[in-house]
């Protein structure tokens, strides 16, 4: 019976492996399928549909994109800006506010931690927030109105109280004993044994940063500020007004210009910068997912 067993191991690892093959064309293909069809000529498209090889390649849609290139590099630099600044800021607040409820020398621990979770129950809605900061805040037309909302997440910090809440407990009571202040203790021995919770908590807030266009449709009217993803979308309802019959109400000759291929073109143009930098962060992210999922 043992040497069936073994016999049957190759052909289980085979089976798993064909799988994991399988799964990894699945994410793959989609990838490579957006950059052939960023690259496909219009009327290819039309007639032919989406392919995996293009019959006629041309690069008319990042052209028609890169034609307003002072606008763009302001979205980039803006977004990069407000990414960095928000996420790093974020990052902070979040940590030592899952630090505090994490400590049970903390009086108020429970009373804030419930707090915290209330507000991912019930929030007060858009008009009232758009008042906040528009009105009460004068945040409206600032960068402060780009990253200032998305500093706090229960979510976030509920993520990291349980990312923090399995360090021991000595390490803090050792650090007491030894005459270190709170911020000390945090600066130098919580932060470096908590990488992976903050390069998770880290991704996911940038991720949102970069991905958000709300806040510029909302609280920005300088051209300026903007951010790359409400640009793409304005930049594609452009596009897809100078193609429709509507134009010509307004004395606009219909322009063959690319909406499908244009599309993929923004998608690329939008997500490129992160595909690149997720992979350094690989290897904290999903240690960070596995970290507080297992206690004892």
């Amino acid at each position: 019976m043992k040497v069936k067993a073994k016999n049957k191991e190759p052909v289980f690892h085979l089976f798993i492996h064909i799988i994991l093959i399988l799964c990894s064309l699945a994410c793959i293909i989609p990838i490579i399928l957006v950059v052939v069809i960023s690259l496909m000529h219009e009327k290819d498209i039309l007639l032919n549909g989406y392919t995996l090889i293009p019959h006629n390649a041309t690069l008319n849609a990042y052209v028609t994109i890169f034609s307003n290139a002072k606008q763009l590099i302001s979205s980039y630099v803006t977004t990069i800006g407000v990414t960095v600044v928000g996420t790093f800021t974020g990052i902070w607040l979040t940590a030592t506010i899952g630090y505090v409820i994490t400590r049970r020398d903390y009086a108020l621990r429970k009373q804030l931690s419930f707090y915290v979770f209330f507000t991912m129950l019930f929030s007060g809605g858009l008009i009232p927030s758009y008042i906040l900061i528009s009105k009460w805040l004068n945040m409206r037309d600032t960068y402060f109105a780009l990253f200032v909302p998305g500093l706090v997440s229960a979510y976030n910090i509920l993520l990291m109280k349980g990312f923090l809440q399995n360090l021991p407990i000595s390490l803090i009571e050792a650090a007491k004993i030894d005459g270190a202040s709170e911020l000390k203790i945090f600066m130098s021995i919580i932060i470096p044994i908590s990488k992976p919770a903050f390069a998770t908590v880290g991704l996911f807030m940038a991720f949102a940063y970069w991905n958000d266009w709300m806040a510029s449709f909302l609280y920005i009217d300088s051209d300026s500020k903007i951010m790359l993803q409400y640009m793409l979308v304005k930049v594609m309802k452009n596009l897809q007004f100078l193609n429709s019959p509507e134009a010509l109400r307004y004395g606009i000759i219909p322009q063959d210009i690319p909406t499908y291929s244009a599309r993929m073109a923004m998608c690329i143009i939008a997500t490129g910068p992160i595909l690149l930098v997720f992979p350094f962060f690989q290897k904290y992210f999903v240690k960070g997912l596995t970290l507080g999922s297992v206690k004892g």
